[in-house]
């Protein structure tokens, strides 16, 4: 559908499938379940159709969780080890200084006390965005 201009909008026989190509075009990946679930919450005419406060609403949450996530991927990759692509506890401690959060060892531990570490005490990317989200940093 992307870069078929107005012909993949006119093609698409419902509303999901016209909110997914106008996120594609925004640089947003949305399955077409996701795009269903939208529109059944924030459809609030019965018939299936947003309108565009509701939409810019969505939009507009999308796109702070699409850049949320992208300064998250740059602060990992600024406090992770070269070598490893992880980050350590002692990172961790890094990383909360430089957010303005004076936390001690066991604050600290608190804060990611579910988070899935290999053995040596680190976390890879993806658990780093698991934890993250769960804090709602995006």
């Amino acid at each position: 559908m992307l870069g078929m201009g107005a012909h993949a909008v006119e093609t698409c026989d419902h509303q999901a499938c016209r909110l997914k190509w106008a996120f594609r075009n925004l640089g947003i990946q949305l399955q077409k379940e996701e795009g269903k679930a939208m529109i059944s919450e924030t459809a609030k005419d019965g018939a299936g159709k947003i309108n565009f406060d509701d939409f810019f609403d969505v939009v507009s949450q999308k796109m702070y969780e699409k850049i949320a996530k992208q300064e998250i991927l740059k602060a990992f990759k600024l406090f992770s080890d070269e070598k490893t692509g992880k980050i350590s506890f002692e990172n961790l401690k890094g990383l909360t200084k430089l957010l303005g959060e004076e936390l001690t060892d066991e604050e600290l531990q608190d804060v990611f006390p579910e988070a899935k570490l290999d053995r040596k005490g680190q976390m890879d990317q993806e658990e780093f965005l698991r934890i993250m989200r769960r804090l709602s940093f995006y």
